[in-house]
């Protein structure tokens, strides 16, 4: 079967510092402005279907090691998002209002975490754009830091060991089971993650949306 390009691409990566790219992205998506456009989730999967052979590119150490670093990563990327959101917070707390910006909605925010601050760096992981976004509102908020940090780390592992084990032992049992690889079809699996989780994302943007819209009216 002749390969599609996210899989030469996946595969390329793999052999010429894979696990140093993927740490990269990890930390850039879970903490940085630019980074909420990289696929995280699909990276994850992919990664797990490819961890024996990132495990042997990395001294061959046994792949446990690869998730330790990757849920390192990630959550070394979420205490930079929120170091940056808690510098810039009494910046903004101290900005007037403009046409884009308003404080009763940083206002709002603030009250939202004190409220729901845990679930949601929890499971902000598990959704792209807003695992982006997260930790840095958390940080502007002030939310407490030690909370911030626990459930960073429990997200961070339910993360990171759900998305690759869960493509490693797939593979493994499509592979016994079927006997065929789910390497050769990544580009499927791949549109199909990204769906499934933003998805989600986008029915809640254009559901507040539209309710906006309709108390306006």
């Amino acid at each position: 079967m002749e390969k599609g390009m996210i899989q030469q691409f996946i595969e390329w990566i793999i052999h010429n510092g894979g696990l140093y790219v993927m740490l990269l992205v990890i930390f850039a998506e879970t903490g940085l402005f630019l980074g909420f456009f990289l696929p995280g989730d699909s990276l994850l999967f992919a990664a797990g279907l490819y961890m024996q052979e990132l495990a042997s590119e990395f001294f061959g150490l046994h792949y446990v090691f690869i998730i330790l670093m990757v849920i390192i990563a990630s959550v070394l990327g979420n205490m930079l998002g929120y170091w940056f959101g808690y510098k810039t917070g009494p910046l903004l707390f101290e900005k007037k209002d403009t046409l884009l910006f308003k404080k009763k909605h940083l206002l709002k925010a603030k009250e939202f975490y004190e409220k729901y601050g845990k679930g949601t760096i929890f499971l902000a992981k598990f959704l792209p754009i807003i695992r982006t976004f997260a930790p840095i509102i958390g940080g502007i908020v002030k939310m407490e830091r030690k909370t911030f940090f626990l459930y960073n780390v429990i997200g961070s592992v339910c993360w990171v060991t759900s998305m690759m084990l869960g493509g490693h032992f797939l593979q493994s049992w499509v592979l016994e089971k079927f006997k065929f690889s789910l390497k050769d079809h990544i580009e499927g699996i791949t549109l199909a993650i990204i769906l499934v989780t933003t998805l989600p994302v986008l029915v809640k943007i254009l559901f507040n949306k539209k309710t906006t819209t309709t108390g306006n009216d």
